[in-house]
């Protein structure tokens, strides 16, 4: 229990001011929305880009955002090694591509659900229904064993090792602790835009997550595999 407390300490102390930052990032992008008339003539056309074209708009930005930039970062800073060039980088742009059109359709299904209106009430349903049931039922695991089978190198023997009762009670909490930290105020700000403007923004929060989780995880997994 202690061992557990102490991760979800971790979790928060680790992610509240990137958290912090996406945030101010969301909220400003609300913002200038609402509050800026000048501005609207950009949102129009990103909405209807992403009108347009649908589900291929959300596989190909969603894989850009949250696959493709943060890999690009991961290489120029040394954290991919060179013979896994190639490995990393078709899953981060497989992964996160799938990921986009699996949020539009939970983000098109919510509309159907709870409302397309921005609402106070109606925000509140979908951002309880995205953290509360949506991240704990699917997003943090499959989140959690897709990076730590990249960490292990795409290794299924290895990755089946870290597949303990330590990794399912620790590691996906701890996932799923960085998601509430970072998602729940970011949530409220994205369930606040148009239903067309509510994946760009979930994009561009995504981009600097997946940085996040990316950098933090492999520095666990390399500590693990050093005192092995």
């Amino acid at each position: 229990m202690s061992r557990l407390l102490k991760r979800c300490a971790q979790g928060v102390r680790v992610n509240i001011v990137p958290g912090l930052v996406l945030q101010s990032i969301a909220c400003v992008v609300v913002g200038v929305y609402y509050f800026v008339p000048e501005a609207r003539g950009a949102y129009d056309w990103i909405a209807k880009v992403k009108v347009d074209y649908g589900y291929w708009y959300s596989a190909v930005t969603t894989g850009v955002f949250g696959g493709l930039v943060p890999f690009l970062y991961l290489v120029s800073v040394g954290k991919v090694e060179r013979s896994d060039f190639w490995a990393v980088g078709i899953f981060f742009l497989g992964a996160w591509s799938w990921k986009g059109i699996e949020i539009d359709f939970l983000y098109r299904m919510q509309a159907i659900l709870f409302g397309s209106d921005n609402q106070a009430l109606t925000v509140l349903k979908k951002v309880l229904f995205d953290q509360f049931v949506f991240c704990p039922v699917w997003s943090a695991p499959v989140t959690a064993l897709l990076y730590r089978w990249k960490d292990c190198g795409f290794s299924w023997r290895r990755f089946k090792r870290e597949l303990d009762r330590d990794f399912f009670l620790l590691e996906v909490l701890g996932v799923l602790v960085a998601i509430w930290v970072v998602w729940i105020p970011g949530t409220a700000f994205i369930y606040s835009m148009p239903s067309s403007l509510q994946l760009p923004l979930f994009q561009l929060v995504l981009c600097f997550f997946v940085l996040l989780v990316s950098v933090i995880g492999k520095k666990r997994v390399d500590k693990v595999l050093a005192e092995s």
